[in-house]
């Protein structure tokens, strides 16, 4: 008795070669900032910090690109993923074609803990330099 074979079955980690599956697991990441690493066989190529605008499948035409300010990934320039899980349970994925890898790795918010100049701050307006004033509408006539 012949049967179509299951589907994938992963947890936590894995290699993933099917375009739906890789897309799926992106999801997470769209519209997110994460930290990249691009590395060609063991070399350190470039690495930064950007915002994933987009994740797409079958669009020849649309390039996989990683610059500090947007990310858009093609899941089609790609052979397959990697992805595992983290000890603080965030996700590591790894799109590799041929000896070129990059590692995208979730950008966690701020904590409340951080202090320092680059620590995230609120807005806030400096009134050191300005004056209060108070202005009155016109009013009818004085009895």
């Amino acid at each position: 008795m012949a049967s179509d074979p299951p589907a994938k079955f992963f947890v936590n980690h894995g290699l993933v070669t099917s375009r739906t599956d890789i897309q799926h697991l992106l999801r997470p990441i769209l519209k997110q900032t994460v930290s990249y690493r691009y590395l060609r066989g063991r070399e350190l190529v470039a690495h930064g910090t950007g915002w994933v605008e987009r994740i797409v499948s079958d669009e020849p035409d649309m390039s996989t690109y990683f610059t500090p300010i947007s990310i858009a990934v093609n899941v089609d320039s790609f052979e397959h993923l990697e992805f595992e899980t983290r000890p603080d349970q965030l996700l590591v994925y790894t799109l590799v074609q041929g000896d070129e890898r990059v590692v995208i790795e979730f950008v966690p918010g701020p904590t409340g803990d951080e202090e320092g100049p680059a620590a995230p701050r609120q807005l806030e307006l400096e009134m050191g330099g300005f004056v209060q004033m108070e202005l009155l509408g016109l009013e009818g006539p004085q009895e």
